[in-house]
């Protein structure tokens, strides 16, 4: 072994590495940018993300026990950003800056989500967050609803280790 790897050690995987990976595939399905609208572009697909790892982390606050696997959701998410961030250019004295914003967005985007989902305001806060104020029309906005609104009740029926081993219901 050489000595320079003695120090070189991958840290241990997240315990919701497998749900956000979930998450991600899931926000990455076609149906959302085809059928929903939403913009095939960097912006859209982090604002996808944002929208289906929220209704996750809504899931996960549901429950005490949930508190930990959100965390961890919280941090592979910061993790990934920070990764895709430095893929595309972006610097060392940058890249926290950027961090921060993307956790305040995600952090609007549970609130806005959670109180429109209590509300029957979900569409308005849709266009507001996912879509970035641009009316994708209502076709558009009623497929992203009805399929966040269905997955989120979908989750209330998983316990939720298997959500944290990432199983999303279909």
């Amino acid at each position: 072994m050489r000595l320079a790897n003695l120090f070189r050690r991958e840290p241990p995987p997240r315990p919701a590495a497998a749900l956000y990976a979930a998450v991600v595939e899931r926000a990455r399905a076609p149906h959302w940018y085809i059928d929903g609208r939403v913009p095939d572009t960097i912006d859209g697909r982090f604002d996808m993300i944002a929208a289906v790892l929220s209704i996750a982390m809504l899931r996960l606050e549901a429950e005490r026990a949930g508190a930990a696997p959100a965390a961890s959701l919280a941090e592979c998410f910061v993790d990934d950003m920070d990764g895709q961030l430095r893929q595309i250019g972006f610097g060392d004295m940058v890249v926290g800056k950027h961090i921060g914003r993307m956790m305040a967005m995600l952090g609007g985007r549970i609130g806005a989500y959670r109180d429109g989902l209590a509300d029957d305001g979900l569409a308005a806060a849709l266009v507001r967050n996912l879509y970035r104020g641009e009316d994708p029309g209502l076709a558009a906005t009623a497929h992203v609803e009805h399929r966040l609104r269905d997955l989120r009740t979908a989750l209330d029926a998983v316990p939720i280790d298997r959500i944290v081993a990432g199983e999303l219901p279909r």
